[in-house]
């Protein structure tokens, strides 16, 4: 099982030529059904990065490796505790 990958950071999802209809952050995507045939294998493909997981070429949920999680975690209740400084 291998991921979509793309070059880009965010990249966009098209229905019609020119025409947006979702913005995908992530470098590599791969449907819902892929991930609940086989979550490892699309856990091992994402190779420590992010992954949108798709529903009918549209993102319902990303998948981060678990320190990029916590990493996000640990920046949010930076920001939340600086925001009550401020406040």
């Amino acid at each position: 099982m291998v991921l979509q990958k793309s070059y880009y950071q965010v990249f966009l999802r098209f229905i019609s030529p020119g025409k947006i209809t979702e913005a995908i952050h992530a470098t590599q995507s791969v449907g819902i059904s892929a991930l609940k045939l086989n979550p490892t294998a699309v856990i091992e493909s994402a190779d420590g990065r992010e992954a949108a997981i798709l529903n009918r070429n549209k993102p319902v949920a990303y998948l981060l490796p678990a320190e990029q999680y916590e990493t996000l975690l640990d920046r949010l209740e930076d920001y939340e505790l600086a925001d009550m400084v401020r406040g």
